[in-house]
């Protein structure tokens, strides 16, 4: 493939992507600033540079064509004001789930505490990876049923410097743990079994997004566990309709407080129990 300037190949790019993908323009420029490793101003200040390698380039468009999750194409994915590792094998995180991490700074504001921390469903290890970085005396526990993504996960702790604070264990849901838990954290699968999703999810784990039959089992295996154990907080996003599901499981239970947040469309999105 003959070399082609920087504006050219944009071109090129779009014109490939545009029947299929909204906003193909600046998705062709999102590919080649990942492909360059450049930011927007360099791309506008250099579209007369000739750019190499666009074999490797034209593949990733291709993929993207057939609508493969951009994240997984590039192996990058921003979140929380962080670029992480990312590929196949782990759900792509989602801005939403940035709020799951503000509840939990909201319901402990003792950064300081020498506490243990576990998460179930590591995925990428983005959701102990920030909280690792606040908690800076907690010890964390992650658990995750796949190992592929327990790998990804592995990756993006070393790239943090935090092996030695974030251990990983493969299990399902609290088996792998004997400890004492102070504080409980997950985004689950929660996800009614059956329901069509859009065509690029399809790449993402289908285990890491459908939660059961109805959806919510997951989220009441780690209720009664967290009731049962007696963990002091236990915070966790949830779908925009099972707020009502969630307080009727709840309802003659012993616990001291329940709260539920909302996302950026305002809709429920999570909760913090706690016992």
């Amino acid at each position: 493939m003959q070399d082609k300037t920087v504006k050219e190949t944009l071109s090129a790019i779009t014109k490939i992507l545009n029947p299929h993908i909204p906003r193909a323009s600046r998705e062709a420029q999102l590919l080649l600033m990942a492909h360059l490793d450049v930011d927007d101003l360099w791309l506008i200040t250099h579209q007369s540079s000739v750019v190499k390698k666009s074999e490797k380039l034209f593949s990733r468009v291709e993929r993207r064509k057939e609508n493969e999750p951009f994240e997984y194409i590039t192996n990058r994915v921003s979140f929380y004001s962080e670029t992480f590792f990312i590929k196949e094998g782990a759900l792509i995180p989602r801005p939403e789930t940035e709020l799951l991490i503000d509840d939990v700074f909201k319901n402990f504001p003792n950064f300081d505490a020498e506490v243990t921390f576990v998460e179930v469903g590591v995925g990428s290890g983005i959701i102990s990876i920030i909280l690792a970085k606040r908690y800076k005396n907690a010890k964390f526990i992650a658990v995750d049923i796949s190992q592929a993504a327990l790998d990804i996960a592995a990756v993006n702790i070393e790239n943090f410097s935090l092996s030695d604070r974030i251990e990983l264990r493969l299990g399902s849901l609290l088996e792998p743990i004997d400890e004492q838990i102070d504080y409980l954290v997950s985004n689950p699968p929660y996800i009614e079994d059956g329901v069509v999703l859009e065509s690029n999810l399809s790449y993402e784990p289908q285990n890491a997004l459908f939660g059961g039959e109805i959806g919510d089992e997951i989220i009441k295996e780690l209720l009664d566990a967290v009731l049962k154990q007696r963990i002091n907080c236990f915070s966790c996003e949830m779908g925009y309709d099972q707020k009502d599901k969630i307080q009727s499981y709840l309802k003659d239970k012993n616990f001291k407080s329940l709260e539920f947040y909302k996302d950026y469309s305002d809709f429920d999105r999570g909760f913090t129990l706690k016992v």
